[in-house]
């Protein structure tokens, strides 16, 4: 990491596995020394309103545990765009989908558009997008090691949905280790 401190938020809607992915990421990195704070904010409906996750870690104790300056930004659906904009610091990373979430706002930010969605639907079943995302968030951060957030999903995976997220999981390390080899090319 650059910074003692780094911060993450995973935004979408209610419903697609927001604040479990950012679960999985805080138990892989707390299981390697991070120091990690999790927090959430969703709208009173269950389904279909604006939710978001986020995290702030450091290698050191969290002195604010809220984010206010997101160095990457996971968008699964276009309403979470809106009020995370204000948050993202100058050059951060956002990933949006690019069924869910085709349009960004101008801004100084890298984007990288993935098919999180899309990828979920060939694998059997759109509500794994939320793990698509956080192997590509992994590989395109380096933020924690594969082995650990693969025990994190082992740990938190029902068995009946094991291979699945497994697959989903594998398939987001390969849409990012693929986004990092084109921004290579391109730069």
């Amino acid at each position: 990491m650059r910074d003692a401190r780094l911060e993450i938020r995973i935004g979408g809607t209610g419903g697609q596995g927001l604040i479990l992915c950012a679960r999985m990421l805080a138990d892989a990195l707390c299981a390697r020394g991070k120091r990690v704070a999790q927090s959430q904010t969703y709208e009173p409906t269950s389904r279909g309103g604006f939710c978001n996750s986020d995290l702030v870690i450091s290698d050191v104790e969290v002195d604010f545990p809220l984010t206010t300056a997101l160095d990457y930004l996971v968008l699964l659906d276009r309403l979470a765009v809106k009020p995370s904009w204000p948050l993202l610091k100058p050059g951060a990373m956002v990933i949006a989908d690019t069924r869910l979430c085709p349009k960004l706002p101008e801004g100084d930010y890298r984007a990288r558009h993935l098919p999180l969605s899309r990828t979920g639907i060939e694998l059997g079943s759109e509500r794994v997008a939320n793990i698509v995302a956080l192997g590509a968030l992994a590989a395109l951060a380096g933020i924690c090691e594969r082995e650990a957030l693969e025990q994190a999903v082992r740990a938190e995976t029902p068995k009946s949905f094991l291979d699945l997220n497994l697959d989903a999981l594998a398939a987001g390390y390969r849409l990012g280790e693929q986004a990092t080899s084109i921004a290579r090319v391109t730069q």
